[in-house]
Formats: C-alpha cells, sequence, structure tokens
C-alpha cells in the first residue's frame, strides 16, 4: 500500500526494521530538547503528514524499549490517525518513572502502525445471543 507523505523534518522517513515489524519508529521532530519530568506528559512533534486511504488508520504506539527501561509510554495508546486527518502527526507522551526523561531531537519516541478497520452500523435489538461467558469481565476468567 502507498500512503502519499508530507517529511518536514530532517529525518529519514519511518521504515520497517526487519522485514516482520509491525510497525515504523517516529521520531521527535523538535527545535529544543524536551524535559519530562515525572507524571508530566507534552505533545511531541514529528514532522509528518500523511494521506492515508479511507479504510485504513494509522496507530501511534508506544515504544516497547522506552516502556520497559524508561517508563515512557504514549498516553492515549493506541493513539489513531484517521484517513481525513492532515495535519502533523503527534505523540501524546507521558513519563511514568521515577526520574526526568529528556526527549532529544531524532530521538524514537513511538511506532507507527497501519491498519485496515471496518466500519459499524447498528442494529438495534431488544436482546443479544447468549454466551457462556455473559456477562464475565475484568478478570472473571481468573488470573491463573
Amino acid at each position: 500500500m502507498k500512503i502519499k507523505v508530507i517529511n518536514k523534518s530532517n529525518h529519514d522517513l519511518p521504515h520497517y526494521e526487519t522485514i516482520a515489524s509491525a510497525g515504523m519508529d517516529l521520531r521527535a521532530n523538535i527545535l529544543e530538547q524536551i524535559t519530562l519530568k515525572p507524571l508530566e506528559r507534552t505533545i511531541v512533534k514529528t514532522g509528518l503528514f500523511i494521506e492515508l486511504p479511507l479504510g485504513i488508520e494509522a496507530q501511534v504506539r508506544p515504544r516497547s524499549g522506552l516502556a520497559a527501561k524508561k517508563g515512557i509510554t504514549v498516553l492515549n495508546a493506541p493513539g489513531t490517525v484517521d484517513a481525513d486527518y492532515r495535519g502533523e502527526i503527534g505523540v501524546i507522551l507521558v513519563n511514568l518513572s521515577n526520574d526526568d526523561f529528556v526527549i532529544e531531537n531524532g530521538e524514537r519516541i513511538a511506532q507507527l502502525v497501519i491498519a485496515k478497520h471496518e466500519r459499524a452500523e447498528w442494529e438495534q435489538v431488544e436482546s443479544l445471543s447468549e454466551t457462556s461467558r455473559g456477562k464475565g469481565g475484568f478478570g472473571s476468567t481468573g488470573v491463573k
């Protein structure tokens, strides 16, 4: 699938690191470093503007290494870039660690996954089909 992109950053376009990668790393496009204090959040711009086909979304997801090692994650994970959005892709980062985290220009801050989606049409009914699970949720199947 080809996706139109405008790159106003001074970084290469996102790309897949391996043949089986689902996501492409997004890089910070900032003039000055950003210090993210514990529990602080900010929107980090990428310099990327995209035009997605109808039925396709771009999901902005955390990078596992940043999350595991530094406590940095995408606050609204996954963030959705809709097919009709034409603004700059921004990443809402939050620092869930106890330490300051410094974001540098060009740093890989999140990953972008391109995915198909469906549009739903509601069919209002009076009852739903029965299942063995029923109303069980929020841990109803146990933890072990």
